[in-house]
């Protein structure tokens, strides 16, 4: 299940609730009870990759890392 990031407006608490996908827009009142919370924005990226695949037809060669730096 992921983990979602809150601030808390009134009290500025930051912090984590763990929560299905389909609960990630649901408000999440903070650990001392204020209900005016907002989610925040992950930097965090789960999987995929910025280069392009080998089938992609992108050029650039190579294999694993899409540069052909891996030699």
């Amino acid at each position: 299940m992921p983990r979602y990031e809150y601030r808390c407006r009134p009290c500025s608490t930051t912090f984590e609730l763990t929560r299905p996908m389909a609960e990630s827009a649901a408000s999440a009142p903070c650990p001392q009870g204020h209900t005016d919370t907002v989610k925040l924005l992950s930097a965090v990226a789960v999987g995929g990759t910025a280069a392009p695949s080998a089938t992609s037809g992108g050029g650039g060669g190579g294999g694993c890392c899409g540069g052909g730096c891996c030699g």
